[in-house]
């Protein structure tokens, strides 16, 4: 039975329908008792494995297709109208001809199968943020995901209804049809509101409310309507004083990202009072409050993180989310006790134990048990450091935007940015090199604007212009910063330990932005002294050595100015002047 009366979901709930024929329509509510007996369906299916009620109470283990177990930026589209507005670091197609050729695949998809209709929110339903979508799915893992990652049934149902627009929803249709990778699309048309994606049961390809909503989709509305929607990580630290401070960070992938977003402080800090509260781990919409600052909220309301490589060590307030309530997916199942291994959980891998795949493992053949890419979806309310602001409706406030990558010799250890114009540009320059673990040659500086190339919903072009008038707007705006953990020496050691001590960067960042700490000038932006940087109780970094970090190559940095010329070239026309200016800047004051 429908949920509501709201004659555009209704109607639109009926077209695809009829399109995709479902045996049957089910409307998700979101209560517990639904849940259980989707679980147990299935469980009876085989779909999904539960795990150790005892070591993993109410965590279930799920496999993908081996064809279908990552997200597919070659099958993924923008399909705005104009191609021009798709821009040149986007696939496109024309609207009428990706929906042509979709509707072939979708007709008759769900015959067989159950239809599932799920009324869901971006950050709190109640939130002046929040934005609503429907999903139609005929998968009961997606499901049983979006439950975790996003807020569904009933309550988002009645704040739609309720809306000054109950027509205004994002429409999300997504089908398994026959997880044919030839034919697997996940397509965006933002001026349409809509997301379809086919021949996936993977993740982000179907979770729509993730990163085709979250950030392609929202990118283009926050645009349209004068917000941001960003893949930023939203972190709190509280001082001795109890004041907490927040800040925003963007990062491209294998850069640190969660394990920043979940930051222990180092010993020498807690005892001093220090402690970090992670609002977010992903994604940040942020709009103009009516104090004049920058305002986050996270519109997530679970973590969907890499599983290889967490443990205690790493990440344990990660892991630590994942102990009750989770989906892992694409993991190891260890038979001895019903438990789940990855690659770097801890140095002990499962004997009796089947991979990924299903199939009998042990580590002495040298294979991967966990998929690179296997992951957890967990409830954020888990998080032993969630912030008590987690779900506050009006968000944080943001004082400082940070950017980093990877990068071995070039960037320093933090720079700030002279002003939000300069700010931008050194966000639409971030940039990782290439390591040992990703395919290809090692080293090569891989630019990734804000690290929203593959989520940027519209003309990259246009969305540095989007920065550059949104900081005209906002009277109060935070401070821009750029920071690179990953110097190495010789060796190709890293020479700054990271993790927690990572705080002692951001204790500087939270100075800047609040007008307590010092700085000197250099040709890229502010930098610290090295005497601004604590070294207190950190005996493998001398301030020699801090001095190092923090020190600007202007031979390289030429290098990377011609790197940068090269990749603005892709953007034309629509590259802002402001952003040339400041590239020009740079080169005069580099000599």
């Amino acid at each position: 039975m429908a949920l509501t009366n709201n004659k555009a979901v209704l109607s639109w709930v009926d077209e695809m329908a009829a399109m995709t024929q479902p045996d049957e329509i089910v409307w998700i509510d979101g209560s517990e008792a639904q849940l259980a007996d989707l679980r147990r369906q299935s469980l009876a299916a085989g779909e999904i494995i539960a795990l150790n009620p005892e070591k993993l109470p109410g965590c279930y283990l799920h496999r993908t297709a081996v064809n279908d177990v990552a997200r597919v930026e070659h099958r993924t589209f923008i399909c705005s109208r104009r191609q021009e507005d798709s821009g040149p670091t986007n696939n496109w197609m024309e609207p009428a001809e990706m929906y042509a050729k979709l509707r072939v695949l979708y007709t008759g998809a769900m015959k067989g199968r159950t239809m599932y209709v799920i009324p869901f929110s971006m950050t709190v339903p109640e939130s002046p943020f929040a934005k609503f979508g429907i999903e139609l799915t005929d998968s009961i893992y997606v499901v049983l995901n979006m439950a975790i990652m996003t807020r569904i049934g009933t309550r988002v149902i009645k704040c739609l209804d309720a809306a000054k627009d109950p027509a205004d929803f994002t429409k999300g249709l997504h089908a398994k049809a026959a997880i044919d990778e030839e034919n697997r699309y996940i397509v965006q048309f933002p001026e349409d509101n809509t997301i379809w994606s086919i021949n996936s049961g993977y993740g982000g390809n179907v979770l729509l409310g993730k990163k085709c909503f979250a950030l392609r989709i929202a990118s283009y509305l926050g645009r349209t309507e004068g917000w941001m929607a960003e893949h930023m990580l939203i972190l709190g630290i509280e001082n001795p004083n109890g004041e907490v401070r927040y800040l925003a960070a963007a990062f491209p992938s294998a850069c640190g990202k969660t394990n920043l977003a979940m930051l222990i402080p180092p010993d020498v800090y807690r005892k001093k009072g220090y402690k970090v509260w992670c609002v977010g781990d992903d994604i940040a919409w942020l709009r103009i409050g009516p104090d004049g600052r920058l305002w986050a909220v996270n519109p997530e309301a679970g973590f969907f993180g890499v599983a290889p490589g967490t443990n205690m060590k790493s990440n344990p307030n990660a892991l630590l989310s994942t102990k009750k309530n989770t989906i892992f997916t694409n993991v190891v199942h260890n038979l001895e006790d019903n438990t789940v291994w990855w690659e770097g959980l801890d140095k002990n891998p499962p004997q009796n134990a089947l991979n990924w795949k299903g199939e009998k493992w042990n580590s002495a053949d040298g294979s991967k048990g966990a998929h690179p890419n296997s992951r957890f979806t967990a409830p954020a309310a888990q998080c032993p450091c969630i912030s008590d602001k987690f779900e506050a409706p009006e968000g944080v406030p943001i004082s400082a935007i940070i950017f980093g990558g990877r990068r071995a010799k070039t960037a320093p250890l933090v720079y700030q940015s002279r002003d939000w114009q300069h700010g931008v540009f050194v966000g639409s320059i971030m940039a990782s090199e290439t390591t040992a673990a990703a395919s290809g040659a090692v080293g090569v500086v891989r630019r990734d604007p804000m690290a929203m190339l593959p989520f940027c919903g519209y003309h990259m072009g246009d969305y540095f212009r989007h920065w550059l008038d949104m900081g005209k707007k906002i009277p109060n705006p935070p401070k821009i910063f750029n920071v690179n953990w990953f110097r190495t020496d010789d060796e190709g050691h890293f020479i700054w330990p990271g993790y927690g001590d990572n705080l002692r960067v951001l204790d500087w960042i939270m100075g800047r932005a609040f007008g307590e700490a010092e700085a000197v000038t250099s040709p890229i932006g502010y930098l610290p002294r090295a005497e601004d940087i604590s070294l207190e109780e950190l005996d493998d970094v001398s301030p020699a050595t801090l001095a190092g970090l923090l020190s600007v190559d202007k031979a390289l940095w030429k290098e990377e100015a011609a790197g940068i010329h090269e990749f603005y070239a892709k953007f034309g026309d629509k590259l802002p002047g402001e952003l040339k200016d400041e590239l020009a800047k740079l080169e005069k004051n580099l000599g």
